[in-house]
This record gives structure tokens, sequence and C-alpha cells, in this order.
């Protein structure tokens, strides 16, 4: 059994930018080592909309980790539950603004209950 002494941060097919290189656009982690002998490195290899392939430090306990660096994940899954719980609540608005409207229209009018 290897001991490692790493944590890792990027695994492949996370989606990153880089806080510092906005112009580099978004990047997929295509390659993860990770070395078998204690103190080795772990780095990824990301590529970059611009279409350059670049590697990293993927070692959280390393002072040159991709983190510190300035790499940030995105987090689609929490994107996509942020989003479903922004279209639940336009949903509810709206169905409040048809109910309202449908009251609206079902009320009788002032001239109608003063003829009856």
């Amino acid at each position: 059994m290897i001991a490692t002494d790493y944590s890792l941060f990027l695994s492949v097919g996370d989606r990153v930018f880089h806080k510092k290189f906005l112009r580099w656009g978004m990047g997929i982690v295509v390659e993860e080592r990770r070395s078998v002998l204690p103190g080795g490195f772990c780095y990824v290899r990301i590529n970059f909309q611009d279409g350059k392939l670049r590697v990293f430090d993927n070692n959280f306990k390393s002072e040159g980790c991709c983190y510190y660096a300035g790499i940030q994940k995105i987090d689609t899954e929490r994107e996509m539950r942020r989003s479903k719980k922004q279209e639940e609540r336009i949903k509810k608005k709206l169905i409040k603004l048809i109910m309202q409207t449908r009251k609206m229209l079902k009320a009788p009018k002032e001239e109608e209950i003063q003829d009856g």
C-alpha cells in the first residue's frame, strides 16, 4: 500500500477558469497525474479555450497548487441547482399573477352591481 502525502484539487473533466488570465477562457481538465513516490508531483493538464494546454500543480498541500495560483472551479451542479430555483420562483410569480388577473376578470364591475 502506498501512502499519499497529497490532497488533490482537480480531477479529469472539471471545468475551470484562471482568475488572473480571463483571456484564456474556460478550461477543461484533460489529464491528471499522481506520483507514486512520497513527495512526488501531482499535476493536471488543462485545455483552455485559447487553444493552449497548460500544466499546473494539483496538490492542495503544495504552495504552488493551481488553486493558490488562481485556478477556480466552475461548479456546474451548483449553477444548475441555482437556475432551477430561479425558474421555480419565476413560475410561482407567474402563476400568482395569472390568478390575480383571473380574479380581476371574474369580479363584477361596479356598474353591473349598481344596475342589477
